[in-house]
């Protein structure tokens, strides 16, 4: 194998390993917030289920008053 080539192959694999790096990075940025997505939407189904069990309703457009009162 010629210097050239080795060299030429090193630096492809310099190169891959960075852009693995930063796709490792990535996806673990996308898993964190999506934990806290699931953890917010977790929380505010309890918020909703709560509300509901206290005879809160949700209303209707129709009950809602219009802006211009």
């Amino acid at each position: 194998m010629s210097e050239d080539r080795l060299i030429d192959l090193e630096t492809r694999l310099a190169f891959q390993e960075d852009a693995l790096r930063v796709l490792s990075d990535a996806l673990a940025a996308q898993q964190r917030l999506l934990e806290r997505q699931e953890r917010s939407l977790r929380e505010l189904t309890a918020r909703l289920a709560s509300l509901a069990e206290a005879g809160v309703s949700r209303g209707t457009a129709a009950d809602e008053i219009p802006p211009h009162y």
